[in-house]
């Protein structure tokens, strides 16, 4: 089951990635307001933080789910204060391109949410999503209690078990400690540069493929 289930994983992978972006690192012109482990967040919501390369394509994916509030890119796992874009990219500040996704898990569980991680990215290849090379691409889920990280093992051991993926998965499960949202031209991305050529043709076939796959846990319009 779960490698039927896991198939069309394959139709997510092997497109043009982030390497191709003819965007420069913008000049930070505002500090960044990071989110700890102990930071507020509203009683009804919980959060699962995710790396799964670009964070420009995946975004777009996890803002359509039904019960997801809000989704934030930026960066998690390193050891840079407020980092930058530029920075990130270096490759030296230890930390990876990710998403905060805040959701309500009276509509959707962090299951459902891990159902998509595995199913829009390749979990397999180290360090590397298509053409995009370097530990800031790295697959990764940061755990926010034990809960998460428990599942997100089980998870990670049944798909390899069943062979739903040719190679192993690489997938590390890291704790979460600071988030610290991306400069302000990178967030909602796809849905406010719909035009440009990355968007048509790297994030908006993956979006579509999405959408088939998923059409019963979308936002009702």
């Amino acid at each position: 089951m779960l490698r039927v289930l896991f198939i069309s994983v394959v139709s997510f992978i092997g497109l043009s990635s982030c390497a191709q972006k003819n965007n420069k690192a913008k000049p930070k012109t505002n500090t960044k307001v990071m989110t700890t482990a102990t930071s507020s967040t509203p009683l009804t919501m919980d959060t699962a933080t995710f790396g799964t390369g670009c964070f420009w394509c995946t975004e777009a994916i996890f803002q359509q789910l039904e019960g997801v509030e809000k989704v934030t890119s930026g960066y998690s796992g390193g050891t840079v204060v407020n980092p930058t874009y530029e920075e990130v990219c270096n490759k030296t500040t230890g930390h990876a391109e990710c998403l905060n996704i805040m959701y309500d898990p009276k509509k959707i569980t962090f299951d459902e949410l891990l159902e998509v991680f595995w199913q829009t990215h390749d979990p397999t290849t180290l360090n590397r999503q298509g053409a995009d090379a370097g530990p800031q691409y790295r697959s990764v889920v940061f755990y926010h209690n034990e809960e998460q990280r428990a599942k997100t093992a089980k998870y990670k051991a049944e798909l390899d078990k069943s062979g739903a993926f040719d190679k192993p998965i690489v997938t590390t499960l890291e704790p979460f400690t600071i988030f610290y949202p991306a400069e302000a031209y990178h967030q909602n991305y796809y849905n406010n540069n719909t035009s440009q050529g990355y968007c048509q043709f790297v994030i908006r076939p993956k979006v579509e493929k999405f959408e088939k796959v998923f059409k019963s846990k979308l936002k009702k319009n």
